[in-house]
């Protein structure tokens, strides 16, 4: 299964938030953003400190990506 960070990124247009902003209220490296950019996995206490600043559910700022098993 796959994660798509899509949602995530929406969000902080929609917030008129800057990732370095966000970074810095949260309390969290850069790194991780860019690790979301890539759809690479990111721990669940980044992922809830970045829930908190935005006020939002991990569900708005991640969807699960199911593998393609065609048969």
């Amino acid at each position: 299964m796959k994660v798509s960070y899509d949602k995530f990124f929406k969000l902080l247009i929609d917030k008129k938030m800057k990732k370095g902003e966000l970074c810095e209220k949260a309390g969290i490296n850069i790194n991780m953003v860019g690790r979301m950019a890539k759809g690479q996995n990111v721990n669940v206490e980044t992922l809830t400190k970045i829930c908190a600043v935005l006020d939002c559910t991990m569900d708005d700022i991640m969807e699960l990506i199911p593998d393609d098993k065609s048969v």
